[in-house]
């Protein structure tokens, strides 16, 4: 159980580092390290339904009834690296942004072989939950600004935090990604960094309605139509990519209210086409090994969760003989 705890701490501390990360979901890092379904179900369990089980077993039962023991370690690794892993993430993406987009680029692009795998029986019709998927991560970035247009500042915050935790239950989606496009990345981040509590608790009450609702929806999606919805997400995963595509070009953007830049579009180069875009090396070589690291990092990752999940499976058959 110590294990098991300690496990679910460093998954969760990986799910904070890349939802910091513009072009990178958390849900991803769930996804291939063997947690995402039991972290949707899990989400899921929070809401009346848990008086019930307060009545009936007292804070044990709520205790079981919201999975807490696998809940509490996971959000605790999500909070201590959003304050303090994700600080060198932020940081990495001011100075090295190739090579952390090189990084991110082969990881999400390996999660995407991942969650095809997950599901083997492939039906014809499941192509249109595929390209819905692949739309949508197109379309999303675009439709971003239009928060913007509520007037109130403090509702415009609050629905932002509802649109960016949906987006982080969903691999290939980074809501980070899209409170950057609504202009509001530097704000959230600027009030996590100095505790200002009026913004953390608006984005906070946003988070929890996104939570609340969008985690229902997808329980019913992967209870009713897993293999759709495992499509669906596929789609989001290879729609991500450009995003974290190193050698890009921002051809089109606005700024924001407090003078911060909006990206709108980008324009994707080869490697020596960027260098001569930019007059200086597109560092090809680390960019490439850092592709293959984080690609082989996934695949380690889903072996590892593939093997416990089995192990579990196997104590739990065992225990019911």
């Amino acid at each position: 159980m110590k294990r098991q705890t300690v496990s679910l701490f460093f998954k969760g501390a990986g799910m904070g580092a890349a939802d910091a990360v513009p072009g990178v979901s958390g849900g991803t890092i769930a996804f291939i390290t063997g947690i995402y379904e039991e972290l949707i179900h899990t989400i899921r369990q929070f809401g009346p339904a848990a008086l019930g089980a307060l009545r009936r077993g007292g804070l044990k039962g709520v205790f079981v009834h919201l999975n807490l023991a696998f809940l509490l370690p996971l959000l605790l690794g999500v909070g201590v690296s959003l304050m303090s892993v994700a600080h060198l993430a932020v940081w990495l993406m001011e100075s090295q942004p190739l090579l952390l987009d090189g990084f991110f680029f082969g990881l999400v692009a390996a999660s995407a072989l991942v969650v095809h795998q997950a599901h083997r029986g492939w039906k014809l019709w499941y192509v249109l939950p595929l390209v819905a998927g692949l739309l949508l991560a197109k379309a999303l970035p675009s439709l971003m600004p239009f928060v913007l247009m509520l007037g109130n500042e403090s509702l415009i915050i609050a629905v932002a935090g509802a649109i960016a935790i949906s987006a982080m239950l969903l691999p290939g989606v980074s809501g980070s990604f899209l409170l950057l496009t609504m202009g509001l990345y530097g704000t959230i981040m600027q009030a996590i960094r100095g505790f200002d509590m009026g913004v953390i608790v608006l984005f906070g009450a946003g988070c929890a309605v996104g939570l609340a609702l969008f985690s229902r929806l997808l329980s019913w999606l992967l209870a009713r139509h897993h293999g759709a919805t495992m499509q669906l997400l596929l789609g989001f995963i290879i729609g991500s990519l450009p995003v974290l595509w190193p050698w890009r070009e921002l051809v089109s953007y606005q700024l924001g209210s407090n003078g911060q830049m909006i990206p709108l579009a980008y324009r994707y180069l080869m490697p020596d086409d960027y260098a001569v875009l930019i007059g200086d090396s597109a560092q090809v070589g680390s960019v490439i090994a850092l592709m293959l690291l984080g690609a082989a990092l996934v695949v380690a990752l889903n072996r590892h969760a593939i093997g416990a999940n089995t192990s579990r499976g196997a104590q739990r058959s065992a225990e019911k003989e």
